[in-house]
């Protein structure tokens, strides 16, 4: 035992003295912890100076004084590629539709009008110029009816079609009256019409397609009805047609009933419509039928109207006999009955231009991507009485948006379930919310033509949902299969890989949301091409939001750097421990034409 003459013995320690390092060690504890949760979750004061923050944008998209900005220091060895202009003649470039690519394939069931896209040798490695002169849209709604000519310099058009006023050349614009080849009168009247034996009003239908679409005047029109059209067309002798309907900001790709399904899931549109489409419905053993059967909402409506259709009156005008045109009729309508259709309603047009027979998809009982068209009916969904809805019903818009998608209900997409979907939304509404105070134009007309480049559960456009704009929803081919549950939400989208070009012309959209693209992607494809394939569908003075791992943003910051955008890197909701970043671009205003200057020049 120690003395307590031996300073070197043991002491006895106080009881207080123990409670207050145990105490001390708790608070420690406690902060760390704190900390590591980000400001977000727990500290009012931190909250509230968070909400405080203007994150807001001056005139001209400067977003480098705004926001929680992330200092990134990288490594000075590696070098910024800067991306030259491409020629001039690449203005309107398409790079899997290219004419001349087109036509080294055969011409049979359209497959020379389909998606070949070039190989990594013949890629290009610019910039795509807009034309001289380009001009920010019209703002909708004015822009549905008005287009800038020097965004859209094409006047084929307005001659080939200019007795059944689809488009008119006034002074520096394009005037959009809105007709079609069946419906001179205009498509208000025509939807009029239809309206009378289809719910259009109700939000019973949703979601539209139109198979060949010319200048997009139907799908146009549908908008203001709360009726979201997806319109395609070939890029064919019909110069610009897909392009003038995205400048009009109405939805729409390049597209073409051929030999490979169309990029939708199953049971995507509540209505489909083929005015003077020229589609040859009779063929292939009505393999075109069935695949818009395949794409039908059981209890959809199918319209057509021009060829066959009301063959006695028309059957000088089309150059056919009588007889051709009565068999194929008939031959229309047997394959319809086969793919238990329903005719509903046959219909003089008010204008007396035409037939419209509207037919009922009826059929019942697996939701699958396809890639080669096949002569075969898609089986819908199991039922278990005559009242049930094959693939489960949906309530009408806008209640459906966020209602329980019936896929999800069902259990049939991997990985998600009901409180997910709902978590989900949650989530997609805080980011919509970051993103609007980081850009105050977002939700507003300056930002028509949105696409969301992966998609998931279609939560960003859910959150964004507003006449004001649409989204094209994109679900990559190597992500999870989400794009049915978007259709049943009551919003569009397309299936697409983008280690290739997308089926669209230049300068199609005002805004791009990019949400763990690039990690998706980083493995599979080189980004620079995906960048690139971005900043040709993106016009001048759009917007890009990404949102990604900080490691992965870093690489993409980098490239950027060389393609005359301006970048911005932001902190996470959450705070700056969450690795996710925020990359916030700019496109620089810049022209063909030899005079390449930017806005901020």
């Amino acid at each position: 035992m120690g003395s307590k003459h031996n300073p070197s013995g043991n002491r006895t320690r106080s009881p207080v003295s123990i409670f207050i390092v145990i105490g001390l060690c708790c608070f420690f504890y406690i902060l760390g912890a704190w900390q590591r949760s980000g400001f977000g979750k727990g500290d009012s004061i931190a909250l509230e100076i968070t909400k405080q923050t203007d994150c807001n944008i001056i005139s001209n998209l400067n977003f480098e004084t705004h926001h929680n900005n992330v200092d990134i220091i990288e490594p000075s060895q590696l070098k910024v590629e800067v991306f030259k202009p491409c020629d001039d003649k690449y203005t309107d470039y398409t790079p899997c539709q290219e004419q001349d690519r087109a036509m080294k394939f055969p011409r049979e069931n359209m497959i020379y009008r389909e998606r070949h896209c070039p190989e990594e040798e013949e890629k290009l490695h610019c910039l795509i110029p807009a034309p001289k002169g380009y001009k920010t849209p019209f703002p909708w709604p004015k822009g549905r009816d008005y287009v800038h000519y020097a965004n859209v310099p094409h006047k084929s058009l307005t001659v080939e079609k200019a007795v059944q006023n689809w488009v008119q050349f006034q002074g520096d614009v394009f005037k959009f009256p809105g007709g079609g080849t069946m419906f001179p009168q205009g498509a208000d009247a025509y939807i009029d019409e239809l309206a009378s034996v289809i719910p259009i009003a109700d939000g019973s239908v949703r979601t539209a397609l139109d198979t060949g679409c010319g200048v997009a005047s139907w799908g146009a029109y549908l908008l203001k009805r709360n009726v979201l059209p997806m319109s395609f067309a070939p890029r064919d002798n019909h110069e610009a047609q897909v392009q003038f309907a995205l400048e009009r900001g109405v939805p729409a790709i390049i597209g073409v009933l051929g030999s490979i399904r169309l990029p939708y899931p199953a049971r995507a549109f509540d209505m489909a419509q083929c005015s003077r489409c020229l589609i040859p419905w009779t063929s292939n053993d009505g393999m075109y039928l069935m695949e818009v059967d395949r794409v039908l909402r059981p209890g959809g409506y199918w319209i057509l109207s021009g060829p066959p259709i009301n063959w006695k009156t028309y059957y000088k005008t089309w150059k056919r006999s009588k007889e051709e045109l009565q068999a194929e009729q008939r031959t229309i309508e047997e394959m319809a009955e086969q793919l238990c259709w329903k005719k509903g309603v046959v219909s003089m047009h008010s204008a007396g231009s035409h037939i419209v027979s509207i037919l009922a998809s009826i059929g019942i009982t697996v939701d699958s991507r396809y890639k080669k068209m096949e002569t075969c009916v898609t089986p819908y969904p199991e039922v278990t009485s005559a009242n049930e809805v094959a693939g489960g019903e949906l309530k009408k818009f806008p209640a459906r948006l966020f209602a329980i998608p019936p896929r999800i209900a069902a259990g049939l997409v991997e990985g998600v379930t009901v409180e997910s979907y709902e978590e989900d939304n949650k989530l997609w509404k805080k980011h919509v919310n970051t993103y609007k105070r980081i850009n105050k134009l977002l939700g507003t007309t300056r930002y028509r033509n949105i696409m969301d480049m992966n998609a998931g559960l279609g939560g960003f456009a859910a959150a964004l949902e507003s006449p004001k704009s649409w989204v094209m929803n994109v679900v990559p081919t190597i992500a999870k299969n989400t794009l049915g549950v978007i259709y049943e939400r009551g919003l569009i989208g397309i299936y697409h890989d983008w280690c290739e070009g997308f089926s669209t012309y230049p300068r199609t959209y005002d805004f791009i949301h990019a949400s763990g693209v690039f990690s998706l992607y980083q493995n599979t494809c080189k980004l620079e091409d995906i960048l690139l394939e971005m900043d040709r569908i993106l016009r001048p003075e759009g917007a890009v939001m990404f949102r990604d791992e900080v490691d992965v943003l870093i690489k993409v910051k980098k490239i950027a750097k060389g393609m005359r955008w301006n970048t911005n890197m932001m902190d996470h909701e959450d705070g700056p421990l969450v690795p996710e970043k925020i990359l916030v671009v700019v496109k620089q205003y810049w022209v063909g034409g030899g005079d390449n200057s930017t806005s901020a020049d």
